[in-house]
């Protein structure tokens, strides 16, 4: 516009005439629209040429020139209020919203296809402050359809076995079609399940091997337990964990040969087996101890034998590392962590009946249980455990609904929960089902009347056979490992997430960490108008006390250790302690309404997984924080570094560690700065930045082992001889057992792991040119 003024200037100043250039651009997404004028000295105006490069006098012919003059001037004040007309128009037009594409019968969940993804010009322009209060209001609408939701639920999944899983998937998948979303679809997978035997699976007591003392006829099992029979003495084992087994061994109790009774908790039952395979056991008896559990009410202290898996992995195990599909040609292959001893629940009531039964060394103090060790036992000689499970093969599907992100589309977070339970299942399916239905109504909602425009997309899963190791959910992680990793933003589980209230816990990745905390400080207690934050800031307690370690049981862990994708679960409970009837036949609507108040509880957790997914989609930088990682590299090389003279004895050094994990840190300061500097609206560059975060939770999966024989990759919370807790297990061996340390295998578990770390700086850094690291 300055230059326009001198050229007008020009002209009425009497100024030479000369060659002038102006343009007015618009730039929106890397449109430019520009108008030129040129005033030179050999251009007409009308008939008249303008040929002389002096100041005329006054008295010459100043009626042409008069004329001339004001016939520029008005094209010029044509052109200028016509380009701000069309600006005017392009900006409206560019905030207004899309048209949904509601395709609710596509089959393609391919969300890279670009005829799924027409994107819109623009993104959201409402503040975080605007966009919360959204999230409050939409929730706070639907707080009373939670148990109208879970009750259709119950209906669905109360009818017979061979229709409950196609009729249930039926009704998601038109609830998603009812709600609107902008594409919904069907994923299907043909697995092999286990059902309990025609007759009930035993335990029986023995005397001389013949006369029957007692039968326990549990009304469920365990899936994927083999099928034998098995008899010896009975050992008690705390909680089947590797120390337990441990000081076993260091009271001079024999497991092998024997079978081993432990309770349930702490670690997940599939590594309760594994340990005891271990260990040498032949068979393994797991009750719930009411002590660790909380009830509803005055409920009595009593649990049912509730179901369970053994499958020491994820997804089907007669599939591992590949998608189950049907009539593939590929060879039979079964997953090594199939259990290879039986294994039965049995109730709270017949856990104590069993501990009656032992004799010899008394458990340790430590334990807090009153109980001999056994392998002897009195009034009888032994104990045996016959299972009658079957193998069936079975459809399942996992139903998806998404709403389409408005700037890259083709980044997605991901939210799910479980569709199936054995037993009525509330508070393990339903309540996540629910939460999973309203979230997906009240966003749509926010985009379709509050004028919200994720960034990024949302993409809404019910997952099938849930109860059998998060099948549905790592089958579909298998068949699309290569595109997830590098679309898949984070993944957020619902399922049990209310089991009570007045505590919180959460498992994460670090990379969530600050999501959490965040949210933490702006969502309410439950009933009150304290934030969650409160929860760790009383009795002195931290924010780290909140965490809890991943479960293999949890359906969020397959996301991070075997695809590399940053997740997080988190759970209402009661004292800390884990829902009583998780996995029974009480877990009823009923029994969880006189623990909580389901309405209240289920708001709370969407006001949660809300924000978590609002927060992923509306910034320009992605909000993972990528510098928590720093901290838990550090503590691995310090944890290295106690062991400083068995490594000097070796030969060996923590220099190396501390060498990659210095990497990190530059390149996540590095990464910092780049975002600090860049221009929010420079899209690509953006993208490019924000990809390297995308990609770090994928870096610390470990190159060196393949997803078939060993699918928990994570160096840092996986499973297997690549991770940082079987080195330090190993290294511990030199000290302890040096006739089992293998030093070759350990040089080897030092290099793979250190480089694996540098391999994730060098990915955060970016272009190979811009990494200046010394090998």
């Amino acid at each position: 516009m300055e230059k326009v003024r001198s050229s007008v200037t020009n002209f009425f100043g009497r100024v030479p005439l000369s060659y002038t250039r102006f343009s007015l651009t618009q730039q929106t997404d890397g449109d430019a629209s520009q108008v030129e004028m040129k005033l030179a000295d050999d251009e007409e105006c009308g008939d008249q040429a303008v040929v002389e490069h002096v100041v005329k006098p006054r008295n010459g012919n100043n009626h042409s020139k008069s004329l001339c003059f004001k016939i520029l001037f008005a094209s010029l004040i044509f052109l200028i209020g016509f380009l701000i007309g069309y600006l005017s128009y392009r900006g409206r037009s560019e905030y207004a919203l899309p048209k949904p594409n509601n395709d609710h019968n596509g089959d393609s969940d391919d969300l890279s296809d670009p005829e799924v993804f027409i994107a819109p010009e623009t993104s959201n322009i409402l503040y975080w402050g605007d966009l919360r209060s959204m999230l409050e209001t939409e929730t706070a609408k639907s707080t009373s359809v939670f148990t109208d939701t879970i009750k259709k639920w119950s209906e669905k999944s109360s009818e017979a076995e061979p229709a409950k899983e196609e009729s249930v998937a039926n009704w998601i998948h038109d609830e998603f079609s009812n709600i609107g979303l902008d594409k919904v679809w069907n994923d299907e997978h043909y697995v092999r399940l286990q059902d309990a035997g025609s007759s009930l699976n035993k335990v029986t007591v023995l005397k001389n091997g013949q006369e029957v003392i007692k039968v326990i006829s549990p009304t469920t099992y365990v899936a994927y337990s083999p099928s034998t029979s098995k008899s010896g003495g009975l050992v008690y084992c705390h909680y089947g964990r590797k120390q337990d087994f441990i000081t076993l061994s260091e009271k001079n109790v024999n497991v092998t040969g024997n079978l081993v009774l432990v309770r349930s908790g702490l670690i997940s039952l599939s590594e309760k087996v594994k340990n005891a395979e271990f260990f040498k056991a032949i068979g393994v008896l797991i009750y719930p101890e009411p002590s660790d559990f909380a009830f509803p009410g005055d409920a009595s202290q009593i649990i049912n034998a509730p179901f369970g898996h053994a499958h020491f992995g994820t997804g089907d195990p007669y599939t591992p590392g590949f998608p189950s599909f049907n009539h593939t040609q590929f060879p039979p292959s079964e997953s090594s962590g199939l259990p290879k001893i039986p294994v039965q629940t049995i109730s709270s009531d017949d856990g104590k009946n069993l501990l009656e039964f032992l004799d010899g060394v008394n458990c340790p103090s430590q334990w807090g249980v009153q109980c001999m060790l056994g392998p002897k036992l009195k009034e009888a000689n032994s104990v045996t455990l016959e299972i009658n499970n079957v193998l069936a093969e079975k459809k399942i599907y996992n139903i998806f609904g998404f709403l389409r992100g408005f700037d890259e589309p083709d980044r997605y977070v991901i939210v799910g929960a479980q569709r199936d339970a054995k037993g009525p299942g509330v508070a393990k399916a339903a309540v996540g089902t629910s939460v999973l239905l309203e979230m997906a109504q009240i966003l749509r909602n926010l985009v379709k009347n509050e004028g919200y425009k994720p960034r990024r997309s949302i993409v809404f899963a019910s997952w099938g056979a849930g109860e059998f190791g998060s099948v549905g959910a790592t089958e579909w992680l298998e068949g699309y490992l290569t595109t997830l990793h590098t679309k898949a933003i984070a993944y957020i589980n619902l399922d049990s997430t209310v089991q009570g209230s007045g505590t919180f816990r959460a498992s994460a990745s670090p990379l969530m960490y600050s999501i959490l905390k965040n949210t933490m400080n702006e969502v309410n207690v439950p009933a009150s108008s304290y934030t969650l934050s409160s929860l760790f800031n009383k009795d002195d307690s931290k924010f780290e006390d909140i965490i809890v370690p991943f479960s293999m049981e949890d359906a969020a862990y397959p996301f991070i250790a075997y695809s590399g994708i940053p997740s997080v679960s988190f759970s209402f409970k009661k004292d800390s302690k884990s829902y009583a009837y998780i996995g029974t036949e009480m877990d009823t609507f009923q029994s969880l309404q006189s623990l909580v108040d389901i309405d209240t509880m289920c708001s709370t957790v969407t006001q949660i997984a809300g924000q978590i997914i609002l927060r992923l989609t509306h910034d320009h930088k992605l909000p993972l924080d990528y510098d928590e990682y720093n901290g838990v590299l550090l503590r691995s090389a310090m944890a290295l570094s106690k062991k400083y003279a068995t490594l000097k004895e070796k030969g060996l050094s923590v220099k190396w560690i501390y060498s990659s994990r210095g990497d990190f840190k530059r390149a996540s300061d590095t990464l910092t700065r780049e975002f600090t500097d860049s221009d929010t609206d420079d899209k690509p560059m953006l993208r490019s930045l924000n990809d390297r975060i995308m990609k770090v939770e994928h870096n610390f999966l470990s190159p060196y082992v393949s997803p078939k024989d060993t699918p928990f990759r994570h160096i840092i919370y996986g499973y297997g001889n690549h991770t940082f807790t079987a080195l330090m297990e190993h290294l511990n061996l030199a000290d302890t057992n040096n006739q089992l340390f293998d030093e070759d295998l350990f040089r080897n578990q030092l290099a793979l792991f250190t480089w694996t770390i540098q391999e994730a700086a060098n990915a955060l850094s970016g272009e190979i040119w811009d990494i200046d690291n010394e090998f």
